[in-house]
């Protein structure tokens, strides 16, 4: 009998590559998502188009809706979560409750299912934000760096808090469960409201001989392309070691600067334009990388992907698919 599987927020980044990866496996796939910020463009529908991959547009705050999904899932991802800066500034307090509230009823879900082997919850490098500020954080940063809060009257709090709440939720569920702290996880069909595609965009706008402006430019982080995410992912969904765990996902090594990941964005483009360094931005940490240590010595694999050849990949994908039609991708 085939494994089903449910990925919550499928129409989004991460989770239409995991969906592509695991129904290209033997798997099959049910997506929910409400497509506030997943979209319906030409990959996702020819995804959908694989007999083994089904969407069900459902409101998760609704605990009938998220019950109704079913009991016949072998494994949940919950990647689903009300994200993004205009978010984060102007509704923190949904923010807070929204991200708690589904992560309830996809607990409920779970605990309700006749063999599910594992709920997977997507926190965030965010919760680390409050150890940095307060504290000496250790860069790279492993998991069981202990966690701070940034004062709560900041709308930013909300996200990370949000996170740090749900995390305790899922140890505190009685499921086993793996967690897992995606980092500067970047490639096609991610939203431009990141530093890779921004830079891309940039490059594509602008004629040769003129300048493109970077912020930060001397701040360094490492970065993981799509493909090797999902590699671990699925590595995690196979392996019982991790059963239990919380691990980072991403990339230790090597650290870049934002200036090279400016000049890398450039190159790809093929267009010699000048790089224009402008001030840090506020809040933005002088170093951000995970420690991989634990996540490679459980599944066995580390990022292959580099940065380079990442950034690349997604150029095309941009250039053709984005900037020239003036399409739309997913957040």
């Amino acid at each position: 009998m085939t494994t089903r599987i449910l990925i919550t927020g499928g129409a989004g980044f991460i989770g239409f590559h995991l969906a592509k990866r695991l129904a290209s496996t033997g798997y099959d796939i049910c997506l929910v998502d409400n497509l506030a910020r997943g979209i319906r463009d030409a990959d996702f529908a020819e995804l959908l188009s694989n007999a083994r991959v089904s969407l069900v547009e459902a409101d998760l705050l609704n605990y009938d809706d998220t019950v109704a999904l079913g009991a016949d899932f072998e494994a949940i991802f919950h990647l689903a979560a009300m994200i993004g800066v205009q978010h984060v500034l102007n509704r923190p307090y949904d923010v807070l409750a929204h991200n708690t509230r589904m992560l309830d009823n996809v607990i409920a879900l779970a605990q309700r299912q006749t063999a599910c082997s594992r709920l997977f919850f997507a926190s965030t490098s965010e919760i680390y934000a409050g150890t940095l500020k307060h504290f000496d954080l250790t860069v790279p940063t492993p998991e069981h760096t202990p966690l701070a809060l940034t004062a709560l009257e900041l709308p930013r709090t909300s996200y990370m808090l949000s996170k740090i709440m749900g995390e305790a939720m899922v140890q505190h569920s009685g499921l086993p469960f793996t967690i897992f702290r995606p980092h500067n996880i970047y490639g096609p069909r991610m939203g431009m409201a990141h530093v890779i595609p921004e830079q891309l965009k940039k490059a594509f706008d602008t004629a040769p001989g003129d300048s493109i402006s970077v912020y930060s430019p001397d701040h360094k982080r490492t970065f993981c392309y799509v493909k090797d995410a999902i590699e671990m992912l699925q590595r995690m969904l196979t392996s019982e070691s991790c059963e239990g765990e919380t691990l980072n996902l991403g990339t230790q090594a090597p650290e870049v600067t934002i200036r090279e990941v400016a000049q890398t964005c450039v190159d790809v483009s093929g267009k010699a334009l000048l790089l224009e360094e402008l001030p840090p931005t506020p809040g933005s940490p002088l170093r951000r990388a995970p420690d991989m240590r634990k996540t490679a010595q459980l599944l066995n694999f580390q990022s292959q992907i580099s940065l380079r050849s990442g950034i690349e990949k997604t150029w095309h994908w941009y250039r053709d698919k984005i900037f020239q039609p003036g399409g739309l991708t997913a957040q």
